[in-house]
């Protein structure tokens, strides 16, 4: 009989064909240091246009512990995320990017959390090498700005880095939403969740695969996932409308009691456009959440499993589909 399961490593990757030579080489040793044997690397293709899958099928015929998953097509990071922590097997699990920024050697000590009695150990980035000041900037904003406007704790800058339970992933897997921000569905369930920080190195290779366009759709993601508050966004406007109504309408009767004409059109024109720009403010925020609203009504699968390859075996070939639950 196979011994269990005591590790798993996910790794969502994307066009990664440079950089999982070195990622499989640092990452094999400080799983059989923690684990021995009783480890598996979960690599998850999510659509990648280069060699990726390739390279993926290609080690895994001489090491057992590599367990690779081909999407059907690209599903983001987050989807791809998920799928990788639906087929895992370990008690333990890992999460970790592709890229190296995120260093694998932090595994030992995040197991001793875990021994300690954590269920959650997340890396808390003290530094961001190798990233442009806007990036860090706009990084920094984004973090404490999500944490005010969410109603659940939310750490400052972490990414999703993190060791976890078995009892944990349990319960993120019971989520069934199509927008996921699993960081934040993580610090939702809570148990006992622990900082431990670090570095964040550069790149070892090839681009980000977030651009400004998808940060800005994933920080919608965030903010839609986890508060209403910006919906109230549209009760204080209409306070603030009420209130700077009246105060126009008092200044024109003071001024026309007191015979002075009123000049219009400027003031006019700029109420219209200031009124205007609130309402369709009011209404983009509307159609985000009645989007999302949407998504999730119509019960799709999250993702769509094109075949899942254990070391030497191909244990499925036909698309499997995984469905929100």
């Amino acid at each position: 009989m196979a011994s269990p399961i005591e590790l798993s490593v996910v790794v969502p990757c994307f066009n990664e064909e440079e950089s999982l030579p070195a990622l499989i080489a640092r990452l094999a040793p400080v799983c059989r240091a923690v684990a021995g044997d009783r480890h598996e690397i979960v690599l998850v293709n999510d659509g990648s246009r280069d060699r990726t899958w390739a390279l993926m099928t290609a080690r895994a015929r001489h090491d057992p512990a590599l367990v690779c998953v081909n999407l059907s097509r690209n599903h983001g990071h987050q989807l791809a995320l998920t799928a990788g922590l639906t087929v895992c097997r370990g008690a333990r699990i890992l999460v970790i990017d592709a890229d190296l920024q995120d260093p694998p050697e932090l595994l030992p000590a995040m197991m001793a959390r875990i021994d300690a009695g954590c269920d959650v150990v997340y890396g808390q980035r003290v530094s961001r090498a190798g990233e442009t000041v806007f990036k860090t900037a706009t990084a920094a904003l984004f973090y404490r700005l999500l944490r005010r406007i969410v109603d659940i704790d939310i750490p400052l800058d972490a990414g999703d880095f993190r060791l976890m339970t078995r009892r944990a992933l349990d319960v993120l897997l019971a989520m069934p939403e199509q927008h996921r921000f699993i960081r934040g569905m993580v610090s939702w369930i809570g148990f006992r969740q622990e900082p431990i920080p670090y570095d964040r190195d550069v790149r070892f290779a090839g681009t980000t695969k977030y651009p400004l366009a998808k940060m800005l759709r994933f920080a919608m993601d965030a903010v839609t996932g986890f508060s209403i508050r910006p919906l109230r966004v549209a009760t204080w406007l209409g306070f603030a409308t009420v209130v700077a109504a009246l105060a126009a309408g008092l200044y024109v009767l003071v001024r026309w009691a007191s015979g002075a004409v009123v000049p219009g059109w400027t003031s006019v024109m700029i109420v219209s456009l200031l009124l205007g720009s609130m309402q369709l403010l009011v209404a983009g925020l509307l159609g985000e959440y009645l989007g999302r609203l949407y998504m999730e009504a119509k019960r799709r699968p999250l993702f769509v499993i094109d075949a899942v390859v254990r070391g030497e075996a191909a244990v499925a070939r036909e698309p499997v589909e995984v469905a929100a639950e």
